[in-house]
């Protein structure tokens, strides 16, 4: 059983306390300004209180850049990782620094030390996957000041290469974005001093009841923002992504999950307007999910879940800026 996490609770209690604050605690409520035709006021004031907790965050890593070097990001999957990471490392240029990005999909292990899972498959997601020798040997060799050249990995032939263009040096106010499935890890980073690492945990939080029934699961409404963005730009249909989606969640209660309260601070990617609009892109999605589908149960949950929510119109979501996290899922982000 996952243990409780008091960071993440406080995190949610704290979306919460804001969801009341500006008087929006419900589904009905939120239908209702919606019908009020203040969508765009809400997309507005959603993206304004995003835009505030990067600049938080940057100012914590500012205020500790004596020690800290190295920014750590993790979270599930569909969390916003991506677009998190680019706008806190945006905020900290606003600060004077000058973020520099080491992907660590680049420090695999050659293809034939890759670990195997039970059935006899390559395990990707296994810390073991991962080069933490070469990783700890560069990080402390860019902490020192030394220049060292970053790895760049062949996916197609599963090997690693060194390219001379690829070197790298930190300055002083350079500041280190790392981000994957076991950053917030220890194991990854056991040679590097922990003072010099900052760890950011990002997740879809959310707990928005809907009259006497909770209507916040951070699951399925991370499914439904996977579901969107895969069909769009990685031709992965809905039913692949449900049939999928135990194995995700596996990997993430393995691999995620258990160092969630490793991070300095949680944020939480959720906006009040995400499920109407993540309505008006999936709910047809999910209609294409015949009952001879393997997926249909969940499909049909997925459209349950949504049914009560209210969809974005067009001209609302034309009012999404471009650089908003939700941008990441149905497009149009300039990030």
């Amino acid at each position: 059983m996952k243990t409780k996490s008091k960071k993440i609770d406080a995190a949610r209690r704290e979306y919460a306390d804001w969801c009341s604050a500006v008087g929006i605690d419900t589904i009905e409520k939120l239908n209702a300004v919606l019908a009020d035709g203040q969508a765009i006021r809400l997309i507005n004031l959603c993206e304004a209180r995003q835009e505030r907790k990067y600049a938080e965050i940057a100012n914590q890593i500012f205020w500790h850049k004596k020690k800290t070097k190295i920014v750590m990001m993790s979270g599930p999957s569909s969390s916003g990782k991506t677009s998190s990471s680019l706008r806190i490392a945006q905020q900290c240029q606003v600060l004077g620094l000058n973020p520099k990005v080491i992907e660590l999909d680049n420090y695999f292990v050659d293809r034939e030390h890759t670990p195997r899972d039970a059935k006899g498959e390559y395990d990707f997601e296994a810390l073991e996957a991962m080069n933490v020798e070469l990783l700890n040997e560069n990080l402390n060799d860019l902490l020192a000041g030394k220049e060292v050249i970053i790895p760049k990995f062949d996916f197609k032939n599963g090997k690693t290469i060194f390219d001379e263009s690829r070197r790298m040096r930190l300055e002083d106010n350079d500041i280190l974005f790392m981000e994957g499935i076991h950053a917030l890890n220890p194991n990854l980073t056991p040679n590097v001093d922990r003072e010099r690492i900052y760890n950011i945990y990002i997740s879809a939080l959310s707990a928005l009841p809907g009259g006497t029934k909770e209507h916040g699961s951070t699951t399925d409404k991370r499914l439904l923002r996977r579901i969107v963005r895969d069909n769009r730009v990685r031709g992965i249909s809905p039913e692949e992504n449900i049939l999928r989606w135990p194995s995700v969640r596996r990997g993430e209660r393995r691999n995620i999950f258990p160092y969630e309260e490793n991070a300095h601070v949680v944020f939480n990617s959720s906006t009040l307007y995400d499920l109407p609009l993540l309505k008006y892109y999936a709910e047809p999605l999910l209609y294409g999910v015949t009952e001879a589908s393997p997926a249909h149960a969940k499909a049909q949950a997925l459209l349950k879940f949504i049914e009560p929510v209210t969809a974005l119109k067009p001209a609302e979501i034309a009012a999404i800026p471009p650089t908003s996290i939700m941008r990441e899922f149905i497009g149009g982000q300039t990030l």
